[in-house]
């Protein structure tokens, strides 16, 4: 009888000489199998299918950890994502330079990110932003939109246009009215919406936003701490760029970063979009209450020392960031952010024109994992994390992402750590590598 004829998509590969992250752990000399773009058991292999692997890959002792997940990217390479002045078949070529872009860092998810919009920018927008698959050629997974604003303070702006803001007196209405139909998707378009929990009707609108699968976060906020903590309560489980367009921390009423030292929220139910529980947890033994929080490592947007206080109160709850904007892989000069002109600098910080005022960074995701470890002194595997596990666990998709556990996508990264940096060597998108 013929030997079946195996198909691309069939094949079964094998990585050997590997050092893999697993359960929070480095396991050395360790082989990982993929199929079809998954992670498999190779048990099934040898007693069910009888079966080898295909193709073998050498990691010769590298590094292999999940590919990285980015919840906050404004743009690179000289695009904006809430830029809605050219042709849709341009915004979609865009939209593919910047994905096929972030894999070169690892960055193999992203969430799209526009900040505060008129109706008409996201109505127009939004459709392109949907859920895709990443592939490497193709580029980087988008894991639906990041809607900064414009349910935001005034107070606290940063570089977003005042004229769009928006109150939710209406509650869900008034999300549904600026954001569109898209908005009814869910988590298919739209990932993560930050807003200001003292904006009128923003709190109790939570619930509704939450039913339909979308993450609510904390941000561009001048809120007291009962506010910050009520939203929590309510569903909120993030807070967007700690530090930064938020009320200083004050010993009295230590305002929305204060959340990060709350002992009394309610326990979740369940563990879904919710950090694991740490050593300095309310309870060690259940998911932890606290929101996670994003944190830019440029070294710019938050001070070290600033990002060490942050991590050793809430170590599970770090999420890295980029909130890179168009001028990121460009050098210094002047830059578009949702209408606003921005200067870049010679450090790769970016400033309104004209003004000390911040405005998205330059960095790119695995920089931002080489300075967390460095101002926190954390353990390679917890920067790691920060940047794979943490940020899938936040939008509910640490089954099939943020992990090298069965079942979940083969999206891989290989890194040389040898010099105690991590230098990205190889990537692989649904089991696909990337040409360098």
């Amino acid at each position: 009888m013929p030997a079946l004829e195996i198909t691309e998509s069939d094949k079964i590969y094998k990585i050997v000489n590997a050092r893999l992250l697993l359960e929070h752990k480095i396991v050395e000399n360790s082989y990982l199998w993929f199929q079809n773009g998954k992670i498999i058991h190779p048990q099934n292999l040898f007693f069910s299918a009888r079966r080898d692997a295909d193709e073998i890959i050498d990691a010769k002792g590298l590094l292999v950890v999940p590919g990285f997940i980015d919840t906050q990217i404004n743009g690179s390479y000289g695009i904006d994502f809430a830029d809605h002045e050219e042709p849709v078949d341009v915004l979609k070529k865009n939209i593919d330079k910047v994905a096929k872009g972030l894999l070169q860092y690892g960055c193999t998810a992203f969430c799209p990110t526009i900040v505060s919009s008129a109706p008409e920018v996201y109505e127009k927008v939004l459709p392109l932003l949907n859920h895709r698959k990443g592939t490497a050629t193709g580029g980087a997974e988008i894991l639906g939109a990041h809607l900064e604003g414009p349910f935001i303070s005034v107070l606290k702006k940063g570089a977003h246009k005042q004229s769009v803001f928006k109150d939710a007196k209406n509650g869900i209405k008034d999300f549904d009215d600026v954001y569109g139909s898209e908005l009814l998707k869910g988590s298919q378009a739209v990932s993560i919406i930050t807003m200001a929990p003292e904006i009128d009707g923003v709190c109790d609108a939570i619930p509704d936003l939450v039913a339909r699968g979308i993450t609510v976060s904390m941000g561009h906020s001048a809120c007291r701490i009962a506010e910050a903590e009520e939203a929590v309560t309510k569903g909120s489980t993030s807070i967007t760029h700690l530090f930064n367009a938020m009320q200083a921390f004050h010993h009295r009423d230590p305002g929305l970063i204060g959340v990060l030292g709350a002992a009394d929220l309610p326990i979740p139910k369940n563990g879904a979009s919710h950090p694991e529980a740490s050593n300095t947890s309310p309870d060690r033994q259940k998911p932890d209450p606290r929101p996670f929080y994003g944190l830019i490592c440029d070294g710019v947007h938050v001070h070290p020392n600033s990002i060490r206080i942050a991590y050793y109160s809430h170590p599970t709850g770090a999420i890295l960031v980029t909130d890179t904007l168009s001028a990121a892989g460009l050098p210094s000069g002047i830059y578009q952010l949702g209408g606003s002109e921005v200067e870049v600098v010679e450090d790769g910080a970016a400033y309104i024109k004209g003004s000390t005022t911040l405005a998205g960074s330059t960095i790119t995701i695995d920089q931002c994992i080489r300075n967390f470890q460095k101002f926190t002194n954390c353990p390679l595997v917890e920067a790691i994390e920060a940047a794979t596990l943490h940020p899938a666990r936040l939008l509910g998709i640490d089954k099939k992402k943020g992990t090298l556990n069965v079942g979940g996508d083969a999206d891989l990264v290989f890194l040389d750590d040898s010099t105690g940096e991590i230098v990205v060597k190889r990537v692989f998108v649904a089991g696909e590598e990337v040409k360098r």
